[in-house]
């Protein structure tokens, strides 16, 4: 069947695939191609992709978008940006990679980080709106100056996985304020490189990409048009961050309105007209585009905690534990679960700290610790909220995506550690579709993202309602959940 009109190509390369996502003029996906990213990781915390393999998938997902358009009758107008935050690759001077591109998942800086969060941590945090953390850039910068100096010293500019890609298509080197927000280096209060971040990182702002908002646009380079069957010159937008672009991709960039990801990790994020984090520093603050700024957490660790809980009672089917969990009582009779099987970021940014099951009785089995956990991660996106609530943003509202969603206790235990309904809505093309729609926006399909018709986004397809007794329960006891951190964090160190 034969369509007329316009796509913009919404290009996201994520942690382990790149996927395109065809947008048309109303706003409606109506295709998606995707291609795999392998992540190579070693023993040392290593987790990096080979930039020449990304471009390679970016570059046949692209080839084969166009020509399912083409093969409908639909015209490619433009292309736009996602990317995975927090990478990070060395170039030479002739803009070949000098390293593989390091993934935020890399935690070889986890010393380093360890050493610039003891000094002056609060202060880089509050002035970049970026955690010191391993996955930070500027961490692994300054991991770089000192454990690699020649290398340090040969790299004619550091740039992210995305600037790179964008570099190919276009024959510029840029870098989007939504990515720069998220390498600790960018004081998001100026928009502009912060010094005294540079200065632990051991970089001067003429070794990193020229900044440009993430509505810059670009003319496509005549090799790759041709390679791509497309023309020279096609609009090519910058783009912002992939956790941005998930806020818009569901809808949640009105006041109070959160956006919830739960897969094997998870994130809760909230869209708000001002930068800046909370006293505590709990919560990350990332540029979205147009004055908008994203304020929130990830946590390390969510499904994961039901497939390790799998795996650990003996090969046990996931579906068939969930469905034991299932039947023990909110509160799991007292077992308190602390999720951290691979650290934990939001809020606590502790790359250290461990798990534990506090409470242990004889008469607690696998289903009570696998509830236990859930409630765990429940209890964590809950301590991300509140840090959120408490830098100034209330939310009244949490539009829930994710794989593990799909689970009815999931679902049931992450609305009541929240006390709100959570409408569940499909996210199959994600932040490819916020890329999208923000390439529409930079050509200037509307003056501003809040300009968007409420129609552009899917309708949840169903809401879950937190269960009162089990919403208070999990009030109750999470500042004891706190302490026991607070413990655990000691005993860690």
């Amino acid at each position: 069947m034969n369509e007329v009109g316009e796509v913009v190509l919404g290009i996201d390369l994520g942690t382990t695939a790149t996927k395109v996502v065809a947008v048309n003029a109303a706003y409606r996906p109506v295709s998606t191609v995707e291609r795999p990213a392998p992540l190579r990781t070693g023993r040392d915390g290593e987790a990096v992709h080979d930039p020449a393999t990304v471009l390679a998938g970016v570059a046949d997902a692209v080839r084969e978008s166009v020509e399912q358009c083409v093969r409908r009758g639909l015209t490619v107008r433009g292309l736009s940006f996602s990317a995975a935050l927090h990478t990070l690759l060395a170039l030479d001077s002739s803009g070949e990679p000098l390293t593989p591109a390091l993934s935020w998942a890399d935690t070889r800086a986890a010393d380093t980080a360890r050493r610039l969060r003891a000094e002056r941590g609060a202060a880089f945090h509050r002035a970049t709106g970026t955690p010191v953390h391993p996955m930070s850039p500027m961490a692994k910068l300054a991991f770089f100056a000192e454990h690699e100096p020649e290398l340090f010293a040969r790299t004619a500019v550091w740039c992210g996985m995305k600037d790179y890609v964008l570099s190919r298509f276009t024959g510029r080197l840029v870098t989007d304020l939504s990515c720069a927000s998220a390498t600790g280096l960018l004081d998001i209060h100026t928009a502009d490189w912060h010094r005294p971040a540079l200065d632990a990182a051991g970089v001067v702002g003429d070794r990193l990409p020229e900044l440009v908002p993430p509505t810059a646009v670009f003319p496509l380079l005549a090799g790759p048009a041709a390679e791509f069957g497309l023309s020279a010159g096609l609009p090519v937008v910058a783009g912002a961050g992939d956790g941005p672009l998930a806020n818009l991709a569901v809808g949640a960039t009105a006041p109070a309105t959160a956006a919830l990801s739960l897969g094997t990790s998870g994130a809760l994020r909230v869209v708000r007209d001002r930068p800046g984090v909370d006293d505590k520093c709990r919560v990350f603050c990332y540029h979205l585009a147009d004055g908008l700024w994203v304020l929130g957490g990830a946590v390390s660790n969510a499904g994961v905690v039901a497939q390790w809980a799998a795996e650990s009672f003996g090969g046990v089917d996931v579906a068939d534990l969930l469905k034991e969990a299932a039947e023990v009582e909110p509160g799991s009779e007292g077992l308190i679960a602390l999720p951290h099987l691979l650290g934990e970021r939001a809020p606590w940014w502790d790359p250290d700290v461990r798990g534990a099951l506090v409470g242990l009785r004889r008469g607690h089995g696998r289903a009570h610790m696998t509830r236990a956990m859930i409630e765990g991660v429940g209890q964590q996106l809950a301590l991300v909220r509140d840090s959120v609530v408490a830098a100034g943003t209330p939310i009244a509202l949490v539009r829930a995506t994710g794989g593990a969603l799909r689970s009815s206790l999931w679902a049931e235990i992450v609305a009541a550690a929240l006390d709100m309904p959570l409408e569940i809505t499909d996210d199959t093309a994600g932040s490819g579709f916020g890329a999208a729609l923000l390439g529409w926006r930079a050509l200037g399909a509307v003056p501003h993202l809040s300009a968007l018709p409420a129609e552009v986004w899917a309708r949840p397809h169903h809401t879950v309602l937190p269960d009162p007794v089990a919403a208070r329960r999990m009030a109750q006891s999470r500042p004891g959940l706190e302490r026991c951190y607070e413990v655990l964090r000691d005993l860690s160190a």
